[in-house]
């Protein structure tokens, strides 16, 4: 009961918070908008924001391994699995410079969306190939403006925790790009909310939740002619390694697409 408790006064203040996090993040894009174009600021202040969130969460112990293999400065293609909606918020404890790639729908959450525009993060619309080439441009313009780029190549959340199909834009945007892909496996969100629910999971009264950040994986460390194909089935399976280690379990048991067609995943 005390764990309810105080869940349900965690979700109070998340809702009540919202309003003033959102005004400070207004009163730092007014004050920098003029000499810090990537926003690099106002996404410092939105780590804390969203970050803070995850780790004040009663039960929950998130956990980032690995945080030094995205250097300060460096350009990069961020990839993760994806189990939750609240991944984004254990993402920010990162702490790391980036743009994300979203749904055009979650731009339009109250104070969360708007400070997600502010920020000049990157909207998709899912299936629409008008969208998808014109986030690819932005991503890709944002890479060579200093930014890096953080994409779920999955394309939505897993429904049983398991490494699904990839699709290849990112892939082939870091190909293109020139920027070395970092892998990041997360696993523990699931079970905090799992997808097509809005109930916290409150089962255990503590929840391991674990972000592990691999080494960078560039083009030209696969070997010559090798392409966006490649570097996809190689960040892929660092990740399906990753998670099996994380579980204790075997690669095949991780593999939500074994014996899939990668066919049917490659739209960006």
């Amino acid at each position: 009961m005390l764990r309810i408790a105080a869940v349900l006064l965690f979700g109070l203040y998340f809702v009540l918070s919202q309003p003033l996090w959102f005004t400070g993040a207004l009163l730092i894009t007014a004050l920098t908008a003029p000499f810090d174009r990537r926003r690099a600021l106002l996404h410092r202040y939105t780590c804390v924001w969203g970050g803070h969130y995850a780790l004040l969460m009663p039960g929950w112990d998130v956990r980032v391994e690995g945080r030094e293999h995205i250097a300060p400065g460096g350009v990069y293609v961020l990839c993760s699995n994806h189990q939750s909606h609240v991944d984004t918020l254990v993402l920010f404890t990162l702490f790391r410079h980036f743009k994300w790639v979203a749904k055009t729908s979650v731009f339009r959450v109250p104070f969360i969306g708007w400070n997600m525009t502010l920020n000049r993060y990157v909207a998709l619309r899912r299936g629409d190939t008008a969208s998808i080439a014109a986030m690819l441009r932005c991503c890709r313009e944002n890479l060579d403006a200093g930014s890096s780029v953080f994409m779920f190549p999955e394309g939505t959340r897993s429904r049983d925790g398991r490494i699904q199909g990839f699709k290849h834009g990112a892939f082939s945007l870091a190909a293109e790009a020139g920027a070395p892909i970092v892998p990041i496996v997360l696993d523990g969100t699931s079970a905090a909310l799992p997808k097509s629910s809005w109930r916290i999971g409150l089962d255990r009264a503590r929840l391991p939740i674990r972000v592990q950040v691999l080494p960078p994986v560039a083009l030209s460390d696969l070997g010559a002619g090798a392409g966006a194909a490649e570097l996809r089935a190689e960040v892929r399976a660092r990740m399906l390694a990753g998670l099996a280690a994380m579980r204790g379990v075997t690669v095949a048991e991780v593999d939500g697409a074994a014996g899939a067609s990668q066919k049917r995943t490659d739209m960006a």
